[in-house]
């Protein structure tokens, strides 16, 4: 297990090692402004300097992101199972979900503030709508992925319709919520991020607005360098729930980008 573990990061460590190494080069034998172009060993500094920092604001960021998720997330998979089961709820609510991926949460932002205030709410509605509609997907055609064989011989044993979504679409519908998950969990991130930008006194995205302000490039590059790995936290956090909850599911062995 660690051997393929390892055998699977040192090509992605040794091209990250080589990039940052032509990174730096350029940098340096350019002599780029620092206001420019930082070199990664600027970026590294002030990263060892801003650890404590960088890491507070990047908990503000996840948790409007991660309210948004499950605010988006509850209300998709709520309207999706209502669509899956319902061929007159999905030719009702399925434009709607359309309209709401259409609509440029980002651009709605500004508005939100404006009703919402200055604090975490409007950021969290943006990260909703963000993530809204892959969830909607997913659990539509996950609840009917189920085997047309399965759900008639667990009808021919008396089963309810209760207990054929609980033990047959549910747990065939779990790839596909999860595969939404992965999707909406980084989009969540950053639209929070981005909401930010708009109107924030505390987070990553504000961050990153007044490092731009201020031409500190160094700081710039330190706060988009957490929420990477923030992101990438986020992400080995959902795989493993994944391998844990589908063990029985072959796409749960399979190795995840």
């Amino acid at each position: 297990m660690r051997r393929a573990l390892l055998e699977q990061s040192l090509p992605l460590l040794g091209t990250a090692l080589l990039a940052l190494l032509a990174w730096e080069l350029f940098a340096r034998l350019t002599r780029q402004p620092v206001y420019l172009l930082p070199a990664p060993s600027l970026v590294a500094a002030r990263l060892a300097v801003e650890v404590p920092s960088l890491g507070a604001q990047a908990l503000v960021t996840l948790f409007e992101a991660a309210a948004g998720l499950a605010l988006g997330g509850s209300v998709a998979i709520g309207l999706g199972i209502a669509m899956a089961h319902s061929r007159v709820a999905e030719r009702g609510l399925y434009p709607l979900a359309i309209l709401v991926k259409l609509t440029p949460a980002v651009a709605l932002a500004p508005l939100l503030v404006l009703w919402l205030g200055f604090g975490p709410a409007p950021k969290i509605v943006v990260a909703a709508l963000i993530c809204f509609f892959p969830f909607v997907v997913g659990t539509i055609s996950g609840l009917r992925s189920a085997e047309p064989a399965v759900l008639e011989v667990v009808e021919s044993l008396g089963a309810s319709r209760r207990e054929l979504f609980l033990r047959v679409r549910l747990p065939w519908a779990l790839p596909h919520l999860f595969a939404a998950l992965r999707v909406s969990a980084s989009l969540a991130l950053i639209g929070a991020m981005v909401a930010e930008w708009l109107g924030a006194d505390r987070g990553l995205g504000h961050v990153i607005m007044q490092a731009n302000a201020n031409l500190d490039m160094p700081e710039l590059f330190a706060a988009v360098l957490a929420l990477a790995v923030l992101g990438s936290a986020v992400n080995l956090a959902i795989g493993a729930l994944e391998q844990r909850l589908l063990h029985w599911h072959p796409a749960a062995r399979e190795p995840q980008p």
